[in-house]
């Protein structure tokens, strides 16, 4: 099984064509439904699928995490996405999918993993509120397949903060207000609300002002109608917002287009792109830097996310 992920050449060629390849799995039958939960995850962030090894368990194990597996040395813990989801069902999880984010590695419990898809982020919509909510907000966006069959993707940032620990408010006290004159706004765009979260808490605590999209869609809209503003006034739109920080996966449009649109249209091309993801690997970064990104910093650093703002504002005032 772990072939099903085979080369990432042809995958980095993705960036900037507005379409993602997911792996399909689901975490069983839904009793009060009837239907399979099908979930889809990006290929970027599994790193090998296998049978479930032996999982030892250990005492006072926060909600849905087994326990942990031993993986050539190291020790994953593994998260049953079956009881996370609080989802009745039948079906016994038989599959391990090992994933990484922002460098932390991880196996979720599945019953089935399916084909990889090719999707458009066009057609990937944020989900109906009744299917949010039912999920306990754990679905980022919904997509409908060929076969008639509706794909979720599930927002992995929520469910590791809140089984792993990822998000903890006492890491951002070392946060510093930004020490100069002049006020910053920046506009940031992602569609995971724990990410968001972070994010704000982290330019609050700079002092910095933002604007908040929570897709690449809506975000490419704002800054047209800014760089459209400013034209009209005769000024240049970082007089308005000093730097875009986009996340990569978001539905209607990904960071990376936002970024190759931001970049090719002379009212804001020397605007500053930071793309903040869980997307890690050197490649997906290659990829950030192939359509124009200035910089790349993982989600859930946030002296990291600060240091890399303070320099850019730091560099305009010089």
């Amino acid at each position: 099984m772990a072939n099903l992920i085979d080369s990432i050449d042809e995958r980095t060629k993705l960036a900037g064509t507005n379409h993602l390849e997911v792996l399909l799995f689901n975490i069983g039958t839904n009793q009060d439904t009837g239907r399979d939960e099908v979930f889809g995850i990006n290929v970027f962030k599994v790193r090998e699928v296998l049978n479930v090894p032996e999982i030892t368990t250990a005492p006072e194990m926060p909600e849905g995490v087994e326990g942990f597996v031993s993986l050539r040395g190291d020790m994953v813990p593994i998260i049953n996405l079956q009881k996370f989801c609080k989802l009745s069902s039948t079906d016994e999880p038989k599959i391990l999918m090992i994933t990484e984010y922002n460098t932390h590695v991880q196996g979720f419990l599945v019953t089935a993993v399916d084909t990889i898809q090719r999707l458009n982020w066009e057609q990937v919509k944020e989900p109906p509120p009744l299917l949010s909510k039912r999920l306990g907000g754990l679905v980022t966006a919904v997509s409908e397949l060929q076969d008639g069959r509706l794909v979720m993707i599930m927002d992995v940032e929520k469910v590791l903060a809140d089984a792993g620990g990822f998000y903890d408010e006492m890491i951002l006290d070392k946060i510093k207000k930004i020490d100069a004159d002049k006020e910053y706004k920046i506009l940031f765009a992602d569609d995971s609300a724990i990410a968001r979260k972070q994010i704000t808490t982290t330019l609050d605590k700079m002092g910095v002002q933002y604007i908040s999209h929570v897709n690449g869609a809506s975000a490419w809209a704002e800054v047209e109608r800014l760089a459209t503003l400013c034209q009209e006034q005769g000024r240049d739109i970082q007089d308005e917002i000093q730097l875009v920080l986009t996340d990569v996966e978001m539905p209607e449009m990904d960071g990376y287009v936002l970024t190759q649109n931001i970049k090719s249209d002379p009212r804001t091309q020397n605007l500053p792109v930071i793309m903040h993801s869980s997307l890690t690997a050197a490649a997906n970064q290659n990829m950030g830097k192939h359509v124009g990104a200035d910089a790349y910093v993982p989600k859930f650093e946030p002296y990291e996310l600060a240091a890399t703002l303070e320099e850019f504002f730091i560099d305009k005032t010089a």
